[in-house]
């Protein structure tokens, strides 16, 4: 990894401060309800999220801010900051992802201060959806839009493998054999948001979005969503 790249490693590990921890992404009530289990239907369970759920928009939409950031676009960021908060189709959802996002422009702001982490500031004043924040601050520090998405879709997988191990879900290695058979499938998320747009958007998760509702109200819970 080139110099550059390294703040990514910062930015996405469990110890830069956006609480990431304190979700589950409905994994916690998916475990509960019995479909997922064990490693194997850990990893199908994260693979469909990576094809078809969250995952891959939040990867479009990190590539089309990266490439608004990037360009000064403020009118496009701002409109896709909009277009993020209005694709969290649940409670959680957006609590998950704007908490985190606002805690990455926090930190990184006082950290990591670029040209376009202001622009997004300053054409947006409401809460800042994840993926866009992440995006803004690679555009800025001009770290190459392939490995910043790839980067971010690893984190994805590893901050639920992380939350399947505190479950109960599987034990250290085997979540890092899930996270291990999971890498193609992040290169290929990666490779198609690259060249992806809006139009692009959509999924068919049906299951994952019921999870997040279902959450909402579980009885006993360790994650915000």
């Amino acid at each position: 990894m080139a110099p550059s790249h390294l703040p990514l490693l910062v930015w996405l590990s469990p110890s830069f401060p956006v609480g990431a921890f304190a979700y589950s992404h409905g994994l916690e009530w998916v475990h509960e309800a019995g479909d997922v289990i064990d490693a194997l239907t850990l990893e199908a369970w994260l693979s469909g999220l990576l094809q078809f759920g969250a995952a891959r928009n939040d990867a479009i939409l990190f590539a089309e801010a990266y490439r608004a950031a990037e360009g000064g676009d403020a009118a496009r960021l701002a409109e896709l900051a909009e277009l993020a908060l209005a694709l969290a189709n649940s409670a959680e959802r957006r609590l998950e992802t704007t908490t985190q996002g606002d805690a990455f422009v926090a930190a990184a702001g006082a950290a990591w201060p670029c040209e376009a982490l202001t622009l997004l500031k300053g054409v947006w004043m409401g809460t800042i959806a994840y993926p866009i924040a992440v995006a803004a601050s690679a555009a800025g520090h001009r770290i190459p839009l392939p490995e910043a998405l790839a980067a971010f879709a690893l984190g994805f997988v590893s901050n639920l493998v992380s939350a399947a191990v505190r479950l109960g879900v599987v034990g250290q290695s085997d979540g890092q054999r899930v996270i291990a058979a999971l890498m193609p499938a992040v290169a290929e998320l990666a490779a198609f948001a690259e060249e992806a747009t809006v139009d692009d958007l959509g999924g068919s998760a049906f299951r994952s979005d019921l999870a997040a509702l279902k959450h909402e109200t579980q009885y006993t819970r360790l994650f915000r969503s």
